[in-house]
């Protein structure tokens, strides 16, 4: 049997600003990401998250972001490798904090939005990004995006990774994700996105948005859980994975 990981960006709402599902889409997935309060979150939001996260015995990832609450942390920022590696530090520290406090700890990090699509093509970004999770805790996993430069850098660097691949985004042929700002870059067909899922898993293979057949490696799925269909996608991958006989697993 095929094991996979099922994480979901969570605790992204903000303030009065209500944002995602978390309640309905926490009891269904093994690992949750949880914004640090830069990207989107805030102190309550994060200790609620991991509050309910520890309910449901789901492993907790800090999903740190750029600063940018505006932009959600989707838009580039022009920062050095010693500011990313800074803004890493504060953010795992802040969820660290509230961890600590409901008798838990971190188990992953994976980076958001921007920072997350910068570290994938830029070496020297992920180099800042991986180093200072390794400095931070060398035992943490860290999950980035699939023969990218973040992958690259974890194995410079020596820290243990897990390959990422998404449900509702397509793909460019060098692997990358297609950006936002272009037409079918998001996918928002239930059966399409569990389609996608299930060959990137079973075959370790993806169809890009040109229509070529890529290799690609699959140890963990992420949702958004910010999309309009996450919920969905989420209960029908669940469903059809029974039927493929792939078992939703916690990373290790």
């Amino acid at each position: 049997m095929v094991q996979v990981d099922l994480n979901c960006d969570l605790g992204e709402s903000f303030g009065n600003y209500k944002l995602g599902n978390d309640e309905s889409i926490l009891p269904l997935i093994t690992s949750a990401n949880v914004a640090c309060g830069f990207h989107a979150g805030d102190q309550h939001v994060m200790s609620e998250t991991v509050k309910l996260a520890v309910q449901h015995d789901v492993h907790i990832g800090a999903h740190p972001g750029f600063q940018d609450l505006i932009g959600f942390g989707r838009r580039n920022i022009d920062v050095t490798p010693e500011e990313v590696y800074d803004l890493v530090i504060y953010q795992l520290g802040a969820l660290a904090g509230f961890c600590k406090i409901h008798q838990t700890k971190i188990h992953h990090v994976k980076p958001h939005g921007a920072l997350y699509q910068m570290g994938a093509k830029d070496p020297e970004i992920a180099d800042a990004i991986v180093k200072a999770v390794k400095d931070f805790d060398d035992q943490l996993l860290f999950v980035g995006l699939s023969n990218s430069e973040l992958i690259e850098a974890c194995k410079h660097h020596n820290l243990t990774y897990k390959s990422e691949v998404f449900a509702d985004r397509a793909y460019e042929d060098n692997g990358q994700l297609v950006s936002r700002k272009k037409e079918g870059a998001l996918i928002k067909d239930t059966n399409q996105a569990v389609a996608q899922v299930i060959k990137m898993v079973k075959e370790s293979k993806v169809i890009t948005i040109n229509g070529n057949e890529i290799p690609i490696e699959a140890d963990t799925i992420c949702v958004h859980g910010d999309g309009q269909h996450a919920l969905d996608f989420v209960q029908e991958i669940i469903r059809q994975f029974k039927d493929e006989d792939i078992e939703i697993s916690a990373m290790k």
